[in-house]
């Protein structure tokens, strides 16, 4: 036994050994090849790898526009992005190969941020999943097909924790929750890049770096302030993690961090991301964030791009800082060959990485996209993660599953509209090609029931704000009066057995530039459900949002919703599925839903006061006169169509050592009607620190399904890692003492035991 052991040890150690030198040969031919290429290229050649314009086909920024074919012969053109269709790309990469003097390939680059023509549900949506596997998936998927198309870059994943409801974008990211994010970010990681190997296998980019997710009264692009102990602690982890993953490029983000723009912020984009995490990729910019920094009040257009170069970043998207002003920057002495060297190396490895220069059309196999996008087999995954990422937040008297019988009523200016299902960022989408939610609900009833519609209203009443497509949706303004349609809808509902309404936001009331002050439901269709619920009949609520949104007022009056946020391209199937019970509804929410906008920012992991909340108000301790602290729908909640019953919860000991561990053992049994899948949160509190600790942090989760009437013990491994935090001096440590253990279906209903580190 001992020697098969010791052979086995070896042979380990051998394979380890010869995957290093493998490595590091790689690294060398590398090394060899782009200084090589370096030799070749004239300053402006090497300034034009720098420079990222957009072609302005698709427009999600400022546009602007130039000559891209003639910069790209001269090569001052590293990369493009918004180019759709793989033999345009192919096209513009034939100029760059054959036509420039090197023939340096370029990158294609694209928002692909939650799917490409098959779209997933919103990355907020995505998150409420749970399923690490899906979230793997779902990149998988959507690098599969862009890369079709040839994209071989995509501005994804956004990892930025935000505790602000007001924030649009919010809706791009994976919720309130650093843990939870970091797994996100491994996930998405993995699925976009793969080993980097093969032809559908694409960059992707960690953004925004950082601290974006937290601006000053949440809007958009505002200030962002806060301590190095809180980033290092709540906002850092997900990106850090990116980075563990393989990440090979990162985006700057356009908020200030102490005091400087995150695009020339030497501490956070050297010494944070490549000095302390080991980050070997490329930095890009946003949208024109050198360009923004002058309107920060850093200087001018040759000040920013020399500020932002120094700093660490590379590639320079949109601004034309880089090619525009580093050569005489370089004469003026504000930055240095090395600077320059530097910044180009970094982005003709990723090309290396990415094998262009032993294929430059590697992602140009026009025979690809009718084989490989918007297939069976990817809008079947997107419909099955679609439905996992819905919300039951209400379900009085089990009104929820329906019966696919009678007359049901679909009412709600979101029940017959294409455009808007996909959501913010589905920038590749492909409307015509997807159903509404009123041909998913005939389509899943059949002959068995009938399905009658009426718009009811308009998103709002304001025709002027809702006309702006740019902010609030697509195809929806209707011209009839207000009266007229509410009627309509009423004179249908009068006829069904139970009304379904489709209302809440509309795609672009969320994401980019879409902060909001007011979250509650918009006026007229707030009317709307009035009159509905009026009626007497039987109500669901399917609430369609990219954040967490104000619903105290339905919670108070409607008997059943379900947060559908926004699903993707099958969102008209995925709903069906959920609301007649062929799928029980599992998701679990990554966001703390307010009671009152005022509430806002909020998050269930706080930091407690020295004068905690006893109750709903007591004077002279942290709380509202006019509302609980307590969010309306906590972090982690969401129902299903089962119960799930959780036994008391066990430790195996109740001491450990640094070095030791401690198992909480917990068992969890389906006692209703229906087989689902439920998520098991383990909780950790630090009950005295060096530094104030929050209030309780997810440290695990499981999910798992059960059949109707199964039970199933689960357990968790806590060691010295999930008890570590940053303290006051920023270092990684685990301090002894007193934690309390914390597992249950979300963040507010735990059982609890307490064990001590020594």
């Amino acid at each position: 036994m001992k020697l098969t052991k010791i052979l086995i040890a070896s042979a380990i150690a051998l394979t380890s050994f010869a995957a290093t030198a493998a490595n590091n040969s790689d690294k060398a031919k590398m090394d060899k090849f782009i200084d090589d290429l370096m030799g070749k290229m004239t300053l402006q050649e090497k300034l034009g790898q720098l420079n990222l314009p957009v072609t302005g086909e698709i427009v999600t920024g400022q546009a602007k526009s130039s000559d891209v074919a003639s910069r790209i012969r001269q090569g001052q053109v590293g990369g493009l992005f918004n180019l759709k269709g793989v033999e345009r790309i192919k096209d513009v990469q034939k100029i760059a190969v054959e036509e420039s003097r090197l023939g340096i390939p370029l990158l294609f680059g694209m928002d692909v941020i939650h799917g490409y023509e098959t779209v997933f549900p919103i990355p907020l949506a995505l998150s409420c999943t749970w399923d690490m596997e899906a979230v793997e998936l779902s990149a998988r998927i959507a690098a599969r097909e862009c890369s079709a198309d040839g994209i071989n870059w995509t501005f994804s994943p956004m990892l930025d924790v935000c505790h602000d409801a007001r924030w649009g974008r919010v809706s791009e990211g994976n919720g309130e929750d650093p843990y939870l994010g970091a797994r996100i970010a491994e996930a998405m990681v993995r699925g976009y890049q793969g080993n980097l190997k093969n032809n559908d296998e694409i960059l992707a980019c960690v953004k925004h770096f950082a601290l974006y997710g937290a601006p000053e009264a949440g809007r958009d692009y505002n200030t962002v302030d806060m301590s190095h102990w809180r980033m290092y602690n709540d906002y850092f982890p997900p990106y850090k993690a990116a980075i563990e993953a393989g990440a090979q490029s990162v985006m700057a983000s356009f908020n200030i961090v102490d005091g400087i723009p995150a695009t020339g912020n030497r501490w956070l984009l050297t010494d944070v991301l490549r000095n302390q995490w080991g980050f070997d990729g490329f930095v890009v910019s946003d949208y024109t964030g050198i360009f923004e920094m002058i309107a920060h009040g850093m200087g001018d257009l040759q000040q920013v791009g020399a500020l932002a170069l120094r700093a660490g970043l590379d590639m320079d998207m949109v601004s034309d800082a880089f090619v525009g002003t580093l050569e005489k920057s370089l004469k003026d002495g504000m930055v240095s060959q090395a600077d320059i060297d530097t910044a180009c190396r970094r982005i003709l490895e990723a090309k290396y990485r990415l094998g262009l220069f032993d294929n430059p059309y590697k992602y140009c196999d026009t025979k690809r996209p009718a084989k490989e996008v918007f297939t069976a087999e990817n809008r079947a995954e997107a419909r099955r993660i679609a439905r996992e990422s819905f919300v039951l937040l209400k379900n009085e008297g089990n009104l929820l599953p329906l019966r696919k019988t009678g007359k049901i009523a679909l009412v709600g200016p979101l029940a017959n509209t294409r455009a808007n299902m996909p959501g913010t960022w589905s920038v590749a989408a492909v409307s015509d090609k997807y159903s509404t939610l009123l041909e998913g609900f005939r389509a899943a009833v059949g002959s068995n029931a009938e399905v009658l519609y009426a718009k009811g209203c308009n998103l709002m009443y304001d025709a002027a704000r809702e006309a702006d497509a740019t902010m609030f949706g697509r195809e929806m303004r209707d011209s009839r009066s207000n009266e007229e349609m509410l009627r309509e809808a009423l004179d249908v509902a009068a006829k069904a057995d139970v009304i379904v309404a489709a209302l809440g936001e509309s795609s672009e009331m969320s994401g980019e530039s879409s902060s909001r002050t007011n979250l509650e439901m918009p006026d007229a269709q707030r009317d709307l459900l009035k009159a509905l619920l009026a009626t007497g009949k039987p109500v669901v609520l399917l609430h369609f949002a990219g954040r967490p949104t104000v619903l105290t007022w339905e919670n108070e009056n409607v008997p059943a919703i379900l947060n559908v946020w926004f699903g993707g391209s099958e969102t008209a199937d995925a709903v069906p599925d959920v609301v007649f019970g062929d799928y029980a509804p599992c998701g679990k929410l990554t966001t703390s839903f307010p009671r009152t906008v005022g509430q806002c920012p909020m998050s269930y992991n706080e930091y407690n006061t020295g004068r905690p909340q006893a109750k709903w108000f007591t004077k002279f301790t942290t709380s509202y006169l006019d509302s609980p602290n307590e969010p309306l729908y906590p972090f982690g909640f969401g129902l299903s169509y089962t119960n799930f019953d959780y036994s008391d919860l066990t430790l195996d000991k109740s001491e450990m050592t640094e070095t030791g561990t401690i198992t909480a053992t917990v068992t969890v049994t389906n006692n209703g009607n229906y087989d689902g899948v439920e998520v098991v949160q383990l909780y950790i509190r630090d009950l005295v620190g060096s530094v104030v600790r929050p209030v309780k942090e997810l440290k695990d989760f499981s999910r798992i399904s059960l059949r109707k009437g199964e039970s199933r013990t689960v357990s968790f491994t806590i060691n010295a890692e999930k008890l570590k935090f940053y303290n006051s001096q920023l270092e990684y440590v685990c301090e002894p003492g007193e934690f309390q253990v914390m597992v249950g279906p979300n963040s507010r209903d735990v059982k609890t035991k307490t064990f001590t580190l020594k």
